[in-house]
């Protein structure tokens, strides 16, 4: 059977529209000869571009299908194809995320591993998460508000080295290099003086510190000796003490006891009072009549006379 010249130019040029469509979806990242799983999830916002990828852990599973903006939810409606080997929950997140510095994104699938497994054209639910740029982007009045002191300070540092060095010239920069090295070398020979009487010492220094540590260790022990006493029973057996105080006051409060009584009872101390006063008088007429009581056994009676005011006083 001969073929005409037509039909093989027609077998041509289909077979090359053909190629190039493949191609070209090759170069999209698309596979027409591999079977995917559509699925869907919104954003507030979109910052995808199409054929961006789908990963699970940093692994390349999927691509962005169609991007749209819904009218009626104000959000941004994108579908994702993925590998249909791979299964995720219908509950697991969509996690939108930077790729680099240059500020690519791309979809993440989180599998939460709980519940139903996701089947094709479901909704998933979606998150965002803050890359490096926005970060720097939100944070950036901050750093440029630090960086701005820290050229400030910079620029204060040089200002006080250049009025340090007043003397530009070589003779001066030569003077101030000299000075340099002439300090350095007083805190080298300081330095060499010290690690002298740190030699010298040597045997001082570890006496003392062994002292020292005895101290600490006479200190732990104390420590350990004032734990040790028992300081409970010591509170309880003052505690019982000032218990039978009050107990002891409550009783002469009370005027139930002979102490009481004598704390409380008013016709009590004015009969003490009345027998003072009497004993007073008594005393006072034996001081002014001494012989009416020698005579006492006598058969004559003196009679009683009270003392005058003078003789009182």
């Amino acid at each position: 059977m001969k073929i005409s010249r037509e039909a093989k130019t027609a077998v041509l040029v289909l077979s090359g529209i053909a190629l190039f469509i493949y191609l070209f979806s090759y170069l999209k990242g698309d596979d027409i000869f591999s079977n995917t799983n559509t699925y869907y999830t919104e954003f507030d916002y979109n910052a995808l571009s199409p054929s961006s990828s789908v990963t699970v852990r940093g692994n390349k599973v999927g691509k962005i299908e169609e991007i749209k903006y819904d009218f009626e939810t104000g959000k941004t409606r994108v579908s994702f194809s993925v590998n249909p080997k791979l299964k995720f929950s219908k509950s697991s997140i969509i996690r939108l995320y930077e790729t680099g510095l240059m500020g690519g994104n791309a979809l993440a699938i989180v599998n939460s591993n709980e519940g139903e497994l996701a089947k094709p054209g479901d909704y998933i639910a979606s998150e965002v998460q803050p890359g490096l740029i926005t970060s720097l982007k939100s944070n950036f009045s901050g750093i440029s508000s630090d960086l701005d002191s820290t050229i400030r300070s910079a620029d204060t540092l040089m200002t006080n080295l250049n009025r340090l060095v007043v003397d530009e010239s070589e003779a001066g920069l030569k003077s101030t290099i000299e000075e340099l090295n002439a300090t350095l070398k007083s805190f080298k020979s300081l330095s060499y003086s010290v690690q002298g009487v740190i030699k010298a010492n040597d045997a001082k220094i570890d006496s003392i510190l062994d002292n020292f540590n005895s101290t600490s260790e006479n200190l732990s022990k104390l420590s350990d000796d004032i734990k040790d006493i028992e300081l409970a029973k010591t509170v309880t057996k003052f505690d019982e003490s000032l218990t039978s105080i009050n107990t002891l006051l409550a009783s002469v409060n009370s005027s139930d006891g002979t102490l009481g009584k004598l704390l409380n009872d008013d016709a009590l101390y004015n009969n003490l009072e009345a027998a003072s006063k009497e004993m007073e008088a008594l005393l006072l007429d034996i001081k002014l009549h001494p012989a009416r009581y020698r005579r006492i056994l006598s058969k004559k009676e003196i009679p009683y006379q009270p003392p005058t005011e003078d003789q009182k006083n």
